[in-house]
């Protein structure tokens, strides 16, 4: 299967699966698409029902990562989601209330659902990289609302011919995810805060990646650019199989049946975790609607509802800070799926001229089909944490919260009788000042000690990963300007 560009489609530059994870990003500065979405039998799907995740994920993966052996992926993906990286198993569902189903995604080693891609991408990328010839050093270059930078500095640290850096806004994440970064250890790793927001961040590295000056002065010292945000395919297509392997637990528990159509929810900022999920319900999984669920940051509700995509907006600094984007890079796979590349392409360039584009009354319509949006307030999300954990006994994050609002609204306005699957992108305790505040409606005496006030609290216990983050050495303290991105790359890459 080859892969072409979300802005121009012709033949002549499609590459492989291993370019395009290589690469990231396409020449021309779209994203990576597949020339056409596989097809999932239900014969197919029934015997994925029987599976551990490895093996689901190495079946699934082999359908789009044809120039990798089903061997190859089946060994990554035992490594990626074995028991000493996801206790207990990756992705396992949780029934909330009988109608609403928790897929929890942050059993990981940095307690976000990140991990469910970033720990199978780097092993992925190495592959990539053999199977390119490529000799120069592969430069990851990141820019995080918070979760994504960690887990790709836990799943790229230390790995052969590649080096990591990581842009997050100096604000705009919570302290615990601010520590997880700081910390981090690994010879080939770097992180630097910068003073602006999230789009800010992804603007300076889009920018980084689309400068021809910069790729030729890396090149000179035998290196290249190459992405682990869901820009990338290699990081979007893993999350694809979460979705399946969540329908075949839901059949193999007795909870639906084969072939029943489920709806899903999903917290959404970048618009690639619902995207997966697009994907997923292309490929002939029984879904029925998407349900696109955003923080106070509701650029992509509003989108939904008029067709218009406007980023001229107040941007709002929320307690779900993952979410906190006003431009969101996958929706332009969509687009290019429902819009075709040259009306992608066109959309794009508006945005990026005027901040915002309007789809024709046909193109709304079909994404009308698969797709509807619900957006929850700050007050609302702190409601919604204590509601799900006295009337349920289930402690959420400030992001699956967001996203159990928009379910329950989903259910209420439409009476719908399907099961509807939640994405839980995270550990309540990564949040867990704002978890223990809205449960409790007291102040944690800060941050860090929010999490032993949430564990007593709950009863539950401080995550592995998360617990004594406060000892732990701080390792990068440098805060850029937009401006200075490049500048901070060039003296990395030189290291």
């Amino acid at each position: 299967m080859n892969y072409i560009s979300t802005r121009d489609t012709s033949e002549k530059n499609a590459v492989s699966s291993a370019v395009a994870i290589k690469q990231g990003l396409a020449g021309d500065g779209g994203l990576f698409m597949p020339r056409e979405i596989p097809r999932l039998d239900s014969a197919l799907l029934h015997d994925f029902i029987q599976m551990d995740y490895p093996s689901r994920a190495a079946e699934i993966l082999s359908m789009f990562l044809t120039d990798y052996t089903k061997e190859e992926l089946f060994e990554d993906c035992k490594a990626a989601y074995g028991e000493n990286r996801f206790p207990g198993g990756a992705a396992p569902v949780v029934s909330v209330n009988g109608q609403i189903y928790s897929l929890e995604l942050w059993h990981g080693p940095t307690c976000a659902f990140k991990d469910m891609a970033l720990q199978i991408m780097p092993r992925l990328l190495c592959r990539a990289l053999k199977k390119t010839n490529e000799s120069r050093t592969a430069l990851i270059l990141v820019a995080t609302s918070g979760d994504t930078g960690k887990a790709a500095l836990e799943g790229y640290k230390d790995v052969d011919q590649i080096k990591i850096k990581v842009f997050y806004p100096l604000d705009g994440v919570s302290r615990v995810q601010k520590l997880q970064m700081a910390t981090q250890t690994g010879n080939n790793v770097s992180v630097s805060a910068i003073y602006g927001n999230f789009d800010d961040a992804q603007t300076g590295v889009k920018s980084i990646f689309s400068d021809a000056n910069t790729a030729s002065a890396l090149n000179s010292k035998n290196v290249f650019l190459s992405s682990a945000n869901s820009i990338n395919w290699g990081r979007l297509a893993p999350q694809i199989v979460y979705y399946i392997s969540a329908y075949c637990d839901l059949v193999k528990g007795g909870k639906i049946g084969f072939g029943e159509t489920i709806d899903v929810c999903v917290p959404t900022g970048n618009f690639g975790n619902i995207f997966a999920a697009y994907i997923a319900k292309r490929m002939g999984l029984p879904v029925g609607k998407l349900i696109c669920a955003s923080n106070s940051n509701n650029v992509l509700t509003e989108f939904l509802e008029s067709g218009t995509y406007d980023r001229n907006r107040k941007f709002y600094t929320t307690m779900s800070p993952s979410m906190d984007i006003l431009i969101s890079s996958n929706l332009e796979r969509l687009l290019c799926l429902i819009c075709g590349a040259e009306k992608t392409a066109a959309y794009m360039q508006s945005l990026s001229a005027t901040g915002k584009y309007t789809l024709s009354t046909e193109e709304k319509a079909q994404i009308d089909k698969s797709f509807v949006g619900f957006f929850c307030d700050e007050e609302t999300t702190a409601k919604t944490i204590s509601d799900f954990y006295k009337n349920n006994g289930y402690l959420c994050d400030t992001h699956t919260a967001v996203a159990m609002h928009a379910a329950s609204e989903y259910i209420a306005n439409t009476k719908t009788a399907n099961k509807v699957l939640v994405a839980s992108t995270a550990s309540p305790y990564k949040f867990a000042n704002d978890v223990y505040t809205a449960l409790t409606g007291q102040k944690a005496t800060d941050e860090l000690a929010a999490l032993h006030e949430l564990s007593a609290f709950s009863h539950t216990d401080i995550p592995a990963p998360l617990r004594d983050i406060e000892k732990r050495e701080i390792r990068f303290k440098d805060a850029v300007s937009p401006a200075d991105m490049p500048n901070d790359v060039m003296a990395f890459a030189q290291d």
